[in-house]
């Protein structure tokens, strides 16, 4: 069987959407969108019918908390789009933008090629790294597992990738 990526990162903005201490994140969120959907490996993101995820408030209907729920092909297209592009430079800002999250906020799954991962099995996947850690069900760049097919459960193949 072949497998997909699923990620799923959660963070809570400093501001409401229209207050100017945010509008650079906004002013930005377009083309960082279109840098991951022409990068290689992409598969697939959630968004509205008008292209926007940040409008979606699954956790607590809280407005200033948002998600990002993407599919990748592999963990390695995945980490070249965040640390490698000049997405890097933009995640570097986030200071600027978020709070610090005081849960998990990043979770990693396999899914089969061509299944979308929906925002409640998403949900769960955060909910079981806060409660278990990182495991095959759901993990993290910093503890990555293989897809469920290898012979090896631990990913090894991204020693490279700086998580920084």
């Amino acid at each position: 069987m072949d497998w997909h990526l699923a990620q799923l990162n959660v963070a809570r903005l400093l501001a409401p959407v229209d207050d100017p201490a945010i509008a650079d994140f906004y002013d930005n969120l377009d083309n960082m969108n279109s840098l991951a959907e022409r990068s290689p490996g992409y598969v697939w993101r959630l968004q509205t019918d008008e292209g926007d995820a940040t409008a979606l408030h699954p956790i607590d209907d809280d407005e200033l908390i948002i998600i990002n729920l993407t599919v990748w092909e592999d963990v390695k297209a995945l980490a070249d789009y965040v640390f490698r592009s000049d997405h890097a430079a933009f995640l570097r800002r986030r200071r600027e933008w978020f709070e610090r999250y005081g849960s998990a906020y990043l979770a990693l799954w396999w899914v089969p090629a061509g299944t979308l991962p929906t925002i409640d099995d998403a949900l769960a996947r955060l909910a079981h790294i806060e409660q278990h850690g990182p495991t095959p069900t759901a993990f993290t760049f910093a503890r990555r597992f293989a897809p469920p097919d290898d012979a090896s459960p631990i990913d090894a193949d991204l020693n490279d990738v700086c998580l920084a």
